[in-house]
């Protein structure tokens, strides 16, 4: 599902763990999906356009654990590149946006 035109992660990495995917039965629902306080950050649906700053997210079959332990992989994932490069100016930093999510 898009939102504004705007790809979220679990489209962009056809992972099925959005509410209604097809993976969502057997493997769970990964919590970018359902992550509303970033619902709309860089056009996203929940945390779809900022998977990195959240904690547990499952890419490449696994849970990713915490942002420190996830945040170098996040920063070479094609889709990070793709957000940054399309909101350029409007993108929001990592601090930016752990600051929202631990308000």
């Amino acid at each position: 599902m898009k939102s504004n035109g705007k790809i979220n992660c679990w489209d962009f990495i056809e992972c099925g763990r959005e509410p209604g995917g097809e993976n969502e039965k057997e493997l769970g629902v990964c919590i970018a999906a359902t992550e509303t306080r970033l619902n709309g950050i860089h056009g996203s649906i929940n945390g779809g356009r900022a998977c990195w700053a959240i904690a547990g997210t499952l890419c490449d079959g696994e849970v990713q654990g915490t942002f420190a332990q996830k945040i170098d992989n996040c920063m070479d994932c094609d889709f990070y590149q793709l957000v940054s490069e399309e909101n350029k100016k409007d993108f929001k930093s990592i601090i930016q946006l752990i600051s929202i999510l631990t308000k």
